[in-house]
């Protein structure tokens, strides 16, 4: 695909979420597709490879959190893979301070050079598990938001976001198409991990019919130090 034909895409879809892109930002995210469909001939990145299809999964769907995101906050990207949401993101808003963590070092390898091909400044790229992260006071309770498009149940995803995010911050979990029976289930968790469920927005992406859903959860108070529980115990038992 060429950069015009991206840049007639981006806009078009642009235009469904009432977002303008400028000539820089379409440049920068032509070049991130190109590497990302680079790479991951060399190393599996994702399953969607279809430059079409990396536009609306990929690009379009991270900026859905947009209008969530205030002004000059501190953001983190928990499980960000190759870097969803947390690139497209910055990209279009210099002002965030973004922090991507992802716990495969191959993923932060690539992330990284992202960052330095597209001259992307105050993001950082961490090599590390939520787990161990959320226990260290450099990081623990110090984002503004916290946000995830891993694959996870909404139990699970509320015990590694809720740690790292200030009070009075949000965490934005990204989510599929079923969500109700999650929500009924994590309510327990979020509520013991110091958070309420603020609202949930279901939508589709742009001239499609893939189904989306967003869950916001107001931190209310402090995290009880004893979460999240050690790797891998999150996913084995959540908190129900």
């Amino acid at each position: 695909m060429n950069i015009q034909e991206f840049s007639d895409l981006m806009i078009g879809y642009g235009k469904e979420l009432d977002f303008m892109f400028t000539e820089e930002q379409l440049q920068k995210f032509y070049q991130y597709m190109n590497l990302l469909i680079e790479w991951n001939q060399k190393m599996n990145l994702t399953a969607i490879v279809d430059p079409k299809e990396i536009i609306v999964k990929h690009f379009i769907d991270s900026l859905t959190i947009l209008k969530y995101l205030e002004k000059d906050k501190t953001v983190i990207d928990i499980g960000t893979g190759a870097g969803f949401p947390g690139i497209p993101i910055k990209i279009v808003r210099e002002d965030l301070e973004i922090t991507l963590l992802d716990s495969l070092n191959k993923r932060i390898n690539f992330l990284n050079e992202v960052i330095k091909e597209l001259g992307l400044t105050n993001i950082t790229a961490i090599h590390a598990r939520i787990e161990e992260v959320a226990k260290n006071k450099k990081y623990r309770e110090k984002y503004d938001v916290a946000t995830s498009r891993a694959v996870a149940n909404l139990t699970t995803l509320s015990e590694y976001v809720l740690p790292m995010v200030t009070v009075k911050g949000i965490a934005i979990c990204m989510k599929g198409a079923e969500v109700e029976e999650e929500i009924q289930k994590c309510k327990n968790a979020i509520k013991l991990l110091g958070g309420e469920l603020r609202a949930k927005e279901e939508f589709l992406l742009p001239k499609s019919d893939y189904k989306r859903n967003l869950i916001l959860i107001e931190k209310v108070k402090q995290t009880p130090m004893k979460y999240p529980r050690k790797p891998g115990i999150p996913a084995k038992e959540p908190l129900y």
